[in-house]
């Protein structure tokens, strides 16, 4: 096998929370707002569903090929030369993805803090260390997102409780003035995001508690659904019907908080989270992606994939927009579509393609 590590099924629900939150926390609700208005908070219970089916469908897929990822039983579910092409498609997609998410990172970080810094050292820095993680192999991964995810957890809880005292929740209202459809509209965007625990088909192989895997990737979808509608209500409670109009609304929210006029402008709380956030996003997805090169081309280890493909990912970040606004522009419009037809839609159709085929061989047998 590839991987020899193992990790719990805890484990993976640990890390697929900020794998799916990082970049999202601080890009969604202006995303949303723009489409769901004062009903943004919603979207994100709507959004939830395509996570509880994606999460479903990659878990039954893994019951029908144990111990095999989305590229290997790929070819056992359309032949070798199908499923090969599969595989190429969702490899190229992670790529493309994975240097989004690099783009994300960098950009941010170059916004907001260093402003005279070429890009090039941003992206560098970041896809060096995911690659020593990445190459310690699925372990190091989960034991990292332990030390990494209670700090976000903590760093969030520690912003939205300093912002209550200058939260306006009369801004929720009216509920529903237009319909059910502007929340609709907003969950695209969340649906975007949660199609991404479709992640979890390349780590069902290596959990040593395969029958619990279920039940908590449930329980991430919902700490993930919660942290959306609490990152929506917070930035609709302090700008409003503005909440469009920020880039990064959390961001811009952090900068508000003043508490005795000691504790103040908290950027870097916001800076924490997003570093320590990003890190396990990047390192989850760069992993699928080495894991899943490795297997398509039937190499006997993936390590040797690392660095190359951390070079393809510095070029894909780079070739991916001119700037942030571009690329959340292209995440807002097309990442809806893009996401959940490969991580939802298609393996719904793997799945049910399996199901008839072996409900005809089963009656073929009778």
């Amino acid at each position: 096998m590839i991987e020899q590590g193992k990790i719990s099924s805890l484990q993976m629900a640990i890390f697929m929370y900020p794998a799916i939150i990082a970049t999202g926390v601080l890009l969604i609700p202006s995303i949303t707002a723009v489409h769901a208005g004062r009903d943004m908070w919603i979207s994100p219970i709507w959004g939830s569903f395509i996570g509880f089916a994606t999460v479903y469908i990659a878990y039954k897929l893994h019951t029908q090929y144990p111990g095999k990822t989305v590229i290997q039983y790929s070819e056992d579910i359309l032949g070798k030369l199908l499923g090969k092409m599969l595989g190429l498609i969702y490899l190229l997609f992670y790529l493309h993805i994975t240097g989004i998410v690099l783009r994300e990172y960098s950009e941010f970080i170059l916004g907001i803090f260093f402003l005279h810094t070429p890009i090039i050292v941003i992206l560098g820095s970041m896809i060096l260390v995911g690659a020593f993680a990445v190459r310690g192999g699925v372990e190091v991964i989960a034991r990292a997102s332990q030390i990494c995810t209670p700090i976000v957890v903590i760093l969030l809880l520690s912003v939205f409780i300093f912002l209550s005292q200058d939260l306006e929740p009369r801004y929720i209202l009216p509920i529903f003035e237009e319909g059910i459809t502007p929340s609709l509209k907003g969950a695209l965007t969340h649906q975007a995001w949660f199609s991404e625990f479709f992640l979890i088909s390349f780590f069902l192989p290596f959990l040593a508690d395969g029958e619990k895997s279920l039940k908590w990737s449930f329980i991430s979808v919902v700490f993930v659904m919660l942290t959306f509608i609490t990152a929506n209500l917070s930035a609709l409670f302090l700008f409003g019907d503005l909440t469009a109009k920020f880039l990064y609304p959390l961001m811009s929210a952090a900068r508000y908080i003043s508490i005795a006029d000691f504790i103040e402008q908290l950027e870097s709380l916001v800076m924490a989270i997003w570093v320590a956030g990003a890190f396990v996003k990047l390192s989850v997805f760069y992993y699928a992606l080495s894991l899943g090169t490795a297997q398509w081309l039937n190499l006997s280890e993936y390590k040797s994939t690392v660095f190359p493909l951390g070079i393809l990912l510095v070029v894909v970040a780079i070739w991916s927009g001119d700037n942030l606004t571009e690329v959340k522009e292209t995440v807002g419009t097309l990442g809806p579509f893009y996401l959940t037809s490969l991580q939802t839609v298609l393996p719904l159709i793997l799945l049910l393609f399996v199901l008839v085929k072996k409900k005809v061989q089963k009656g073929a047998k009778g």
